[in-house]
C-alpha cells in the first residue's frame, strides 16, 4: 500500500538531529516542496529567541502550531521544531502523515548545538548538552508516539540517512491510516 498523495513526510526529533538539512535533501530526492516550520515562524514573526524574550514560550508555541498546520496542509517534506510535538492538536494532525523521528547521540549533538541561538539551551548555569538531554528525555515519549519510523543521524554520511528516509517515505503509510 502506498501513502496518500496529500500525506506529508514529517521529520521530528530533538534539536541538532539534522531535521532541516536532511529534510531539504529528502524533498529534493522526492521532487516535492520543503518547509521548515521554525523558518516559517522566523519569516513571519522574527527571531525565535526574540519571541521567547518578548512574548514567552507559550506565544511561540501558538505561532509554531499555526505554522505546522499550514505546512502539513501543503504536503511535501516538513521539518518540525523540536518542541512542536508538545502541542496535543499537532500530535493529532500528525496521524494523517508519515512521520520520521530523527535521533542523534549526545556526544555528536554537542558539536551541532554549540554557538547557536536556541532559547531553551540558553541557561548560563547549565551545560547546554545536559539541558538538551533533559529536554530530550521529556519529549522522547511524544516523539515515539507520533513516529512511524526512526532514523539515527549520529554517524555515517548524511546521504545514507537521506537514502533510507526516501526509501521508507515511498512506501510508508501513516499510523492513523494503517
Amino acid at each position: 500500500m502506498t501513502a496518500p498523495a496529500d500525506s506529508a513526510i514529517v521529520l521530528v526529533g530533538p534539536m541538532g538531529a539534522g531535521k532541516t538539512s536532511i529534510g531539504k535533501r529528502v524533498a529534493k530526492a522526492l521532487e516535492v516542496g520543503f518547509v521548515d516550520t521554525d523558518a516559517t515562524v522566523v519569516r513571519s514573526h522574527g527571531a525565535i529567541s526574540d519571541i521567547f524574550a518578548t512574548h514567552g514560550e507559550a506565544r511561540f508555541r501558538e505561532l509554531e502550531r499555526d505554522a505546522v498546520a499550514q505546512a502539513l496542509a501543503r504536503g511535501g517534506v516538513v521539518s518540525l521544531g523540536g518542541g512542536s510535538v508538545l502541542d496535543p492538536a499537532t500530535r493529532v494532525h500528525l496521524r494523517a502523515h508519515r512521520v520520521a523521528l530523527l535521533t542523534v547521540s549526545p556526544s555528536v549533538v554537542a558539536g551541532r548545538i554549540g554557538g547557536g541561538h536556541r532559547p531553551l539551551l540558553a541557561d548560563e548555569d547549565e551545560d547546554p548538552v545536559a539541558r538538551w538531554r533533559r529536554i530530550l528525555e521529556e519529549r522522547m515519549p511524544l516523539y515515539t508516539e507520533v513516529a512511524d519510523a526512526t532514523f539515527d543521524t549520529s554517524h555515517g554520511p548524511l546521504s545514507d540517512v537521506v537514502d533510507k528516509i526516501v526509501s521508507w517515505a515511498r512506501t510508508a503509510v501513516p499510523k492513523g491510516q494503517s
